[in-house]
């Protein structure tokens, strides 16, 4: 029993730090995961709503403590308690969004791996049965030996590297989870910390997963999953199947039929209740609530598909003309334009725009914000630019700032940054030099 204890703890340990760290490289991406858990047409709790960055942050620290925790063999009685509340938490979110069709994608990995929500409950339950062996065997697991180290800890770096080169192709896992493992081995064999090991194997994990969180929080992930990292091509993610030649996914209506006289029910698409003519048939009805649309076949899907920058005032669209612009553009993304800090940086943002439309590069702004306000802020703070609008999600999507700067050349995206970060002038020409 003691090999198949072994390799639940290596699975889930593995498996724990992983997700965790992908999350924790994007902990707002993760808040608003959470937040469309919370909304009102799903679990209601909108309560929780105002809390969600600060839980993001929590919980992929706790993941990645626990992950840590399960390998060394630490106070295994808690943590095999808050292994299998989380486990049990997580396949009942991922079941709901399978079966209620909410929240199509758990976030499990953040934007690094996409999942159907019946694929991450199949693997929630997968782990519930690595999480249940531990958990029965909690009683006889201890805190490793060195030679337990010795074997665990390597396996479990294999595994992460087999996940992350192979699965999402970002080795920084493998990197984190080395330098992590080092130094909690490190200080767990230190003699004058033989009493305090308990803080040794929990509070080291801790603080270096929130230490990051902030980092990138402070500045922007260091791995960008989402379809308009540094290096994609817009003007050309932003066709469709038909413009690019490729095969559209196809999806139909699913009805649910009564017979009026005999109660039978049956489930017909919208093919079939046309082919068979079944809809002549009076003695059968629809039943209105029961009516699905479903992919029954795939096809390629653009990577993005809600980008469109339309004016303020007039509504005409500029998308095109911005994306095969052969020149540099910049857009400033300020989903929420009262937000303070579109104040706190705007004297350094009109220096930068003023410079750079001096040297014929464009400098617009993208918002979500009301025409009035957006007016107001203008004025306040003499922008020389102008915003257009653009979906709330999508621009959350784009920049996980508030603001934030992006940098386009003939559609391409060549540079992002934080508003903790926005550049000198000087910064971006060494960049166009440079590209």
């Amino acid at each position: 029993m003691n090999i198949f204890t072994n390799i639940s703890r290596l699975v889930v340990g593995s498996l724990f730090i992983v997700s965790g760290l992908i999350k924790a490289n994007d902990p707002v991406g993760f808040s608003y995961k959470l937040k469309d858990y919370f909304a009102p047409d799903v679990l209601n709790l909108e309560f929780l709503v105002p809390f969600v960055l600060p839980m993001a942050v929590l919980i992929c620290a706790v993941e990645i403590v626990l992950g840590v925790a399960a390998l060394f063999g630490s106070k295994m009685k808690l943590v095999s308690w808050m292994l299998l509340l989380m486990i049990i938490f997580f396949t009942f979110l991922t079941f709901y969004s399978a079966y209620f069709e909410k929240v199509t994608d758990c976030g499990c990995f953040g934007d690094a791996l996409k999942l159907t929500p019946w694929e991450s409950f199949s693997k929630d339950l997968v782990l519930l049965v690595f999480v249940l062996i531990i958990f029965i065997r909690k009683g006889s697991i201890a805190l490793n030996t060195s030679k337990e180290d010795m074997q665990l800890l390597p396996t479990s770096i294999v595994l992460i590297a087999i996940f992350s080169y192979g699965v999402i192709s970002w080795g920084f896992p493998v990197y984190f989870s080395i330098s992590l493992f080092a130094l909690v081995w490190f200080l767990k064999n230190k003699e004058q910390l033989r009493e305090k090991i308990t803080w040794v194997t929990f509070g080291i994990p801790a603080l270096v997963s929130l230490l990051f969180s902030a980092y990138v929080l402070m500045h922007l992930p260091i791995r960008d999953f989402r379809p308009y990292a540094i290096g994609k091509n817009l003007r050309e993610d932003i066709k469709s199947c038909v413009e690019l030649g490729k095969q559209c996914p196809k999806s139909l209506t699913f009805y649910t039929l009564k017979h009026k006289e005999t109660g039978e029910i049956k489930e017909m698409d919208s093919d079939a209740y046309v082919s068979t003519e079944i809809w002549k048939d009076k003695s059968w009805e629809i039943q209105g609530d029961l009516t699905t649309s479903r992919e029954v076949e795939a096809g390629y899907t653009s990577p993005i598909h809600d980008f469109t920058m339309t004016s303020l005032e007039d509504g005409i669209d500029i998308t095109e003309d911005v994306l095969n612009d052969p020149n540099y553009t910049f857009l400033l993304i300020a989903y929420d334009i009262e937000n303070k800090n579109n104040n706190a940086v705007s004297a350094q943002v009109n220096a930068l725009a003023e410079k750079s439309m001096t040297n014929q590069m464009r400098f617009i702004g993208l918002t979500s914000s009301l025409y009035e306000n957006v007016e107001t802020f203008r004025h306040e703070v003499q922008a020389g630019y102008d915003y257009y609008t653009t979906d709330e999600k999508t621009l959350q999507t784009i920049l996980r700032s508030n603001p934030g700067l992006m940098l386009l050349h003939d559609g391409v995206v060549i540079g992002k940054w934080h508003h903790n970060d926005i550049p000198e002038y000087s910064e971006i020409e060494s960049l166009i030099s440079g590209s």
